[in-house]
């Protein structure tokens, strides 16, 4: 792979969820404070594929809100960004062929601070362009 998934997930992800607090789409932790609403991306894994022409990224998705309803819709929200509105868009120099369900969101709660967390992921299937 020669493209970080992630640099080009969250700025599609910030332009689809536009009433999200700016920063709340994110690649890390960085800064964040327990209770922030955050939809946090991070690369799980992959191939490359097809004669080495196209890459697979595993990408996994968590998203922390105030309550339970609350991160759940938000999770199926980014869950829907990604499947329906995130292949055939050129971004950052890929093109983005194909989204798959590899986990739908389910809940995890945070262990240390009791956060409200749903978490999924996907599959990016993506060319250079």
């Amino acid at each position: 792979m020669t493209h970080d998934p992630v640099a080009f997930l969250v700025p599609h992800l910030r332009h689809c969820l536009t009433d999200l607090p700016p920063g709340a789409v994110t690649g890390d932790l960085v800064g964040r404070e327990p209770g922030d609403t955050t939809v946090y991306l991070a690369h799980s894994g992959g191939f490359r594929a097809i004669r080495h022409r196209m890459d697979r990224a595993d990408v996994e998705y968590d998203v922390y809100a105030q309550d339970r309803e609350s991160a759940a819709a938000l999770a199926y929200q980014v869950r829907q960004a990604l499947l329906e509105d995130l292949p055939g868009r050129s971004l950052a120099g890929v093109l983005v062929l194909d989204v798959r369900d590899i986990d739908t969101p389910r809940y995890l709660p945070d262990s240390t601070s009791r956060e409200h967390c749903y978490g999924g992921e996907v599959a990016v299937s993506y060319i250079e362009e």
